[in-house]
């Protein structure tokens, strides 16, 4: 038994550890090209950040392996806010739109596919 909760220890600390980074795009007004990365966490959720040289945005997502969808607000340094939602069509690419509070809409890329754009 005391082997068991050992392992189990172990095994948890190392899921705690796991940080998984991929890509990511965000594509905004007059094709502005954001870049940079989202990071995902067992325990601790998502966050993303990406800029243009200028302007850096950041966002947070709780990530689900049951749930495909999910919604995020967005900061960035010039003050522009919006809400986020995108759609994992597995746990390494995904994508969807940004509605910024001045109307403006965003799209957002999260894989391979970022290194595309």
């Amino acid at each position: 038994m005391i082997k068991f909760i050992g392992i189990l220890a172990i095994s948890t600390l190392a899921l705690a550890a796991c940080n998984v980074t991929h890509p990511v795009a965000v594509v905004g007004p007059s094709d502005t090209v954001f870049r940079g990365t989202a990071t995902a966490t067992f325990f601790e959720g998502g966050w993303f950040q990406a800029s243009n040289g200028k302007t850096s945005c950041s966002g947070r997502y709780a990530p689900s392996p049951e749930v495909k969808q999910v919604t995020f607000t967005v900061r960035c340094t010039n003050g522009l806010t919006g809400i986020g939602t995108a759609t994992f069509e597995n746990p390494r690419a995904g994508g969807g739109e940004i509605l910024m509070r001045d109307g403006t809409r965003w799209r957002f890329i999260v894989g391979q596919n970022a290194l595309l754009v």
